[in-house]
């Protein structure tokens, strides 16, 4: 079996150079993670190779040579590289994820080349992927690719990791694609991000663009969970912690020390990019000299700045404002023997870099948004036994981890003025404590350890898609229920309404059978062996308007009230409902848009499915707790469903309903069906050799799960139609054999 890394950039690059192609590994954090995880799997690696070919000869020599290190090439023309990469990925995507809504682009062009790379990528992975493989996800650029692999392969292993912030649903919001966004997301098994805020906000906007709940970490689509985490990504701590030890590093160490002379180092490391917050640093450092004259001609800004994207029209303008602030400052303070800003537009070696930051008396790294920033935690752990400061920003994902840092605003000048002149005069022993104590995390949660962590819990998340679709009510279990319903001569079928019968409806009074539905259920109790009940929380006289015609059993309000040989029967009286009960239900309606109040004979339903996600799970939440007391005192009972919050007396519920029927007559097949919370007293009261089925999320009290209400009715006409399945929906003969022998299998076991 085999790992497939899936990210833009292959971590090798491919260069041209007299007719002969040259390729060079890029020893990067992600690829120093992922080669290092152990894992019994084989690892491959899908991306583009760096380089634009147009011939099919070239495409073949470099595929040939990638092969034989396990990498796959996927190749992009320069219009796509402009369109997909620069344009959606980097010109759209990547400010609004940091917050520079201002800087960001759309256009037609972008998001037509986005969908065309990730169903290149798509079909470059269809092409090698194998049963049992596992497809690892990386980043922005492939966001739709999950839920492309999901169409074709539905029980493909797919991760996700996102390496940028994800910004806030207020901001995600503004994207046109929204919504396909987010469903190409949650193709993947598991979904992970740096921190708890990005992934907050990943399940508040999936939550209110998409109406899909999330249980905590989790959300069902399907017969699948979609699990998402916080796993901060970390750096090879050894690396860097040892380089100090290495020859050449410690002749880079002396040519540093000798270059910037006796003055106290101050050092910035930035990609070229806005979300960086560079600015916003020197207007800092120009108000501490001008703070501070006594630090003149005794501290240097070594500023590196890596050259990124500086052909894009907002990076060049980025570079020119750079270049104005850094001249004037040194314009204004520089003196003969001293250059306040020593600037630096280009790359260092990992030698000279881990030399800079050995010697660094103070790192400032304060970026305006950034998804982890793992510069602060090369600067760290550089630091062996020698005194260092570290300024954070707090909008950094590092932030979270390195609280040791003096953490700022990035945006408040006056406080990265502060900062430095704080770190200056730090006493040593200080310096080193905090130090220890950030080395003492780092130096744990490493960038192997977070791949390996990444690992672990998306097999976790897919042994439990494993076990949820053998749930799963395949065609084969429908031939194998089917054959012995045809064999009952005393039958019992329980059916839940709302959500199963019929859709959920934002009106609940809009959600009336169907002609098709009364058909069925007509041609169900027309069998003499078959005695149906429909088991709801719907008030009788709803029940009664809608399915009052036909010969069936019913329950209402949650077995309050049921109905048989055409005549209803109430098991308690109606309910006096006090003024401070209802009156706080009214003020709920009040404070939460959308939602409503049913006033049923024995029960109170507060509706909130057509309300903000948010906010309807936040008064829900608040209902309860409001709640607790009142119901205690009135001995009542609180349950909370499908977007509605309930209250009834304890005495009746559709369980008690079910051991009423059981009481009265023996039967060979029972089955029931219910997508509710309240359906799972249902199926616990039923005995184990009941078929239970449970519409919509899995339930561990059924044995059988049918994700789609509309998989319902045609389900019904199975069971009602008179003659045998001659081949069941949708699956070959070998498939409904095996459902055929899996259900008797388990019917024995729980015998």
């Amino acid at each position: 079996m085999k790992l497939y890394i899936i990210s833009n950039r292959l971590p090798v690059k491919v260069t041209k150079e007299d007719e002969t192609f040259v390729f060079s590994r890029s020893e990067g954090g992600l690829a120093t993670g992922l080669d290092s995880l152990q894992i019994s799997y084989e690892k491959h690696w899908i991306g583009w190779p760096g380089i634009c070919v147009d011939n099919e000869e070239s495409k073949e020599e470099i595929t040939s040579r990638l092969e034989g290190i396990n990498f796959h090439p996927v190749f992009l023309s320069e219009i796509q590289i402009k369109n997909y990469y620069e344009g959606y990925s980097n010109s759209t995507i990547w400010p609004l994820c940091h917050y520079f809504f201002v800087y960001t682009l759309y256009r037609n062009s972008f998001w037509q080349s986005y969908q065309e790379v990730n169903q290149l990528f798509c079909d470059a992975i269809c092409r090698v992927i194998r049963p049992g493989d596992k497809v690892w996800i990386q980043d922005y650029q492939l966001m739709l690719l999950p839920g492309m692999l999901r169409k074709v392969y539905p029980d493909l292993n797919i991760g996700y990791f996102h390496h940028i912030p994800f910004p806030s649903y207020e901001l995600f919001r503004i994207l046109p694609e929204r919504a396909e966004i987010l469903k190409g997301l949650l193709g993947a098994d598991f979904i992970a991000f740096h921190t708890h805020d990005y992934m907050r906000h990943f399940i508040s906007a999936v939550e209110r663009v998409l109406r899909i709940d999330f249980k905590l970490d989790e959300a069902q689509l399907g017969n699948r969970v979609v699990r998402t985490d916080a796993l901060p990504m970390g750096i090879n701590y050894g690396l860097y912690h040892n380089a100090s030890s290495r020859p050449e590093v410690r002749r880079a160490i002396d040519r540093t020390r000798k270059f910037f002379g006796n003055h106290k180092l101050i050092l910035s490391v930035d990609r070229l990019d806005y979300s960086k917050g560079i600015l916003h640093r020197l207007w800092g450092f120009a108000a501490f000299l001008e703070c501070h004259p006594e630090y003149c001609g005794k501290v240097t800004l070594a500023m590196v700045i890596v050259p990124s994207r500086d052909h894009v029209d907002s990076y060049a303008e980025l570079k020119t404002k750079i270049d104005e602030e850094i001249g004037s400052i040194n314009g204004q303070y520089s003196t003969m023997d001293w250059t306040p800003v020593c600037y630096f537009y280009h790359g260092f070696s990992f030698e000279e870099l881990v030399a800079m930051y050995y010697i660094a008396d103070v790192a400032l790294v304060t970026p305006l948004r950034d998804g982890m920033n793992l510069v602060a935690k090369e600067y760290v752990a550089s630091k062996n036994n020698n005194p260092g400061v570290l300024i954070l920003s707090e909008m950094a994902g590092a932030a979270i981890e390195m609280t040791d840092a003096l953490l700022i605003n990035p945006n408040d000048t006056e406080e990265i003025k502060q900062a430095i002149c704080r770190a200056l005069e730090m006493p040593e022993q200080e310096q080193l404590k905090r130090l220890q104590h950030m080395q003492k995390i780092i130096s744990v949660q490493t960038v192997n350890k977070w791949a390996a962590d990444f690992v672990s819990e998306w097999s976790d998340t897919c042994r439990k898609n494993e076990q949820l679709r053998k749930k799963r009510i395949s065609a084969g279990i429908i031939g194998a229920i089917k054959m012995k319903y045809n064999q009952a001569k005393q039958r019992l079928i329980l059916l839940d309404y709302d959500g199963t019968l019929a859709s959920l409806n934002t009106r609940p009074e809009n959600a009336k059978p169907t002609p098709e539905l009364i058909a069925t259920l007509q041609k169900l109790v027309s069998d003499p062996a078959n005695h149906v009940v429909v088991n709801s929380g719907r008030d009788h006289f709803t029940l009664e308007k809608w399915l009052g015609n036909l010969p069936i059993a019913m329950a209402a309000e949650h077995g309050a009230f049921y109905k048989e040989n055409g005549i209803w029967h109430k098991n308690i009286n109606k309910a006096e409902w006090s003024s401070g009960l209802v009156s706080i239900l009214k003020l709920f309606v009040e404070k939460t848009p959308r939602s409503h109040l049913e006033v049923k004979e024995t029960t109170l339903a507060w509706h909130y499915r057509e309300s903000d996600a948010w906010l309807g799970a936040l008064r829900a939440q608040q209902l309860i707790n409001v709640l607790v007391n009142i119901c205690i005192q009135q001995k009542l009972q609180i349950i909370q469903g499908d977007k509605v919050v309930e209250i009834k007396s304890p005495d009746y519920n559709k369980g008690s309903e079910v051991r009423r029927q059981l009481e009265k007559k023996h039967y060979d097949f029972i089955i029931a069906m219910g997508d509710d919370t309240t359906d799972e007293d249902m199926f616990k009261a039923l005995p184990v050799n009941a078929v239970t089925i449970k519409v919509g999320y899995v339930s561990e009290a059924a044995s059988y799960n049918m994700p789609s209400q509309t998989e319902v009715l045609p389900f019904l006409q199975i069971l009602a139609n008179k003659k045998d399945m001659k081949q069941p929906i949708g699956e070959n003969v070998k498939t409904s054999l095996k459902g055929v022998f899996d259900f008797f299998r388990d019917l024995l076991k729980t015998k």
